[in-house]
């Protein structure tokens, strides 16, 4: 009997109790030798020695309140009800926490040393406990482990994001976008090489471009992705498009000399109706007038290259009032007014042809609304005619009004201010 109880004292390895009813044990339980027997360890599957084995009825309830008080005695491991609780002994050395609850099990044994009878073992309660804190200690800890390396990564894109100059028109672009832009970037100071095959240090030495200093070696500039981005979108974000484009505007600018144009005296007379910038739209663009009808054409046109220039320099005029932080952008208005397919002669045509070629390869993406205004019925008809041959994106800037005071009210008010817009357009504003 001795033997039997000392078995069950090494469930608890950190509660010293059980050592006193070891002396205690071997007097009643010499009433009923066969109990004493049955109460070893064995093989036998349904003996408590054995029922440790299964862990999923952890939650039974002890039943040890109906057994008779020498079995309890001589079986110091709890009663079956309580059995799944037993394995947990061994495994106080893994310090994991459903170890630590079943310590306290074998103290209902050490009960019946005072009264000689058995009271209910107080195992219930460790059971939810062992239970809960099974169950959440390990979901807990991936959690925990997780969402400082979710914080980490969010700061570390933040941070990637914040090193790149931002504005308002650089907030707009995507993804796609930025990885074209870094990869344009790094081939600025080549592109300024091949762009200005004459200057040996052309690699290296800044310049002003629509009126923004750009570095070819230090390009981190929000304003500078705006313009580099015009020439991406213009090639679909191809970088080696844009390249080429990029590097064919500079050589332009050389061969026309941007400087000398814009130092350059227009006549007046000729030139002074022709074309100008007034106002501003709703989001404070500016907005270009070209007027064809009401000016004698043939002095316009007498001078290709001279019309070529005046035309450049209105251009350059109206980019100088982009800031390309907030305004990127222009809108044109296009007044036929009185101009008719007789007076357009070789002259004009061909300057009319290379002003547009100039524009689409010079000056990408700088058009937000081009508006058509008092156009001839005649000349109506040849826009429809062209209109599939006319891009998709570019199409969708364009808009061809008729003529009257309502008809350009309705076409023209929504985008520009009546404010802004000159009263023979339909506005209130004076002095155009």
């Amino acid at each position: 009997m001795a033997d039997a109880t000392i078995s069950a004292a090494p469930t608890s390895a950190n509660a010293p109790v059980p050592t006193q009813p070891v002396a205690a044990t071997p007097e009643p339980a010499a009433t009923n030798g066969d109990a004493a027997k049955d109460s070893k360890p064995s093989d036998d599957p349904t003996s408590p020695a054995a029922a440790p084995e299964s862990e999923s009825h952890s939650s039974a309830q002890p039943t040890s309140t109906e057994a008779e008080p020498t079995k309890v005695l001589t079986a110091a491991a709890p009663e079956p009800g309580a059995t799944p609780t037993v394995p947990a002994a061994p495994s106080t050395a893994s310090a994991e926490v459903p170890a630590a609850p079943l310590a306290p099990e074998p103290t209902p044994a050490a009960v019946p040393q005072a009264d000689g009878q058995s009271a209910p073992p107080t195992v219930a309660p460790a059971a939810p406990i062992s239970t809960t804190s099974t169950t959440t200690s390990p979901t807990i800890e991936p959690s925990s482990a997780s969402a400082p390396k979710a914080q980490l990564e969010a700061a570390e894109k933040e941070e990637a994001e914040g090193s790149e100059p931002q504005n308002t028109l650089t907030k707009k672009f995507t993804e796609a976008e930025w990885a074209a832009l870094k990869k344009f970037r790094a081939e600025l100071p080549q592109i300024f090489a091949d762009g200005f095959p004459d200057d040996p240090k052309a690699k290296d030495k800044p310049i002003t471009f629509w009126g923004v200093p750009i570095d070819p070696n230090h390009p981190k500039d929000a304003r500078v992705s705006v313009i580099l981005m015009k020439f991406l979108r213009a090639r679909n974000l191809d970088v080696s498009e844009a390249r080429d484009m990029l590097v064919s505007t500079f050589r332009w600018r050389t061969s026309i000399d941007i400087d000398a144009v814009m130092k350059e005296e227009f006549p007046d007379d000729v030139f002074g109706n022709v074309g100008r910038t007034f106002g501003r739209d709703k989001e404070g663009r500016p907005v270009v007038y070209n007027i064809y009808g009401g000016n004698d054409l043939s002095k316009v046109f007498s001078d290709v290259q001279r019309f070529i220039r005046w035309r450049v320099a209105l251009q350059e005029k109206s980019v100088a009032m982009l800031d390309f932080n907030e305004i990127d952008q222009t809108v044109q208005i296009h007044d036929y007014l009185g101009v008719s397919l007789a007076s357009r002669d070789a002259k004009s045509k061909a300057a009319a042809s290379e002003a547009t070629n100039i524009f689409q390869s010079h000056y990408p993406e700088l058009l937000h609304r081009k508006f058509f205004v008092n156009v001839p019925t005649i000349m109506n008809w040849i826009f429809w005619v062209f209109k599939p041959l006319i891009p998709a994106a570019t199409l969708a800037k364009m808009s061809v009004v008729g003529a009257g005071h309502h008809t350009l009210r309705k076409a023209l008010l929504p985008i520009i201010d009546a404010k802004e817009l000159p009263t023979k357009y339909g506005g209130e504003a004076e002095g155009f």
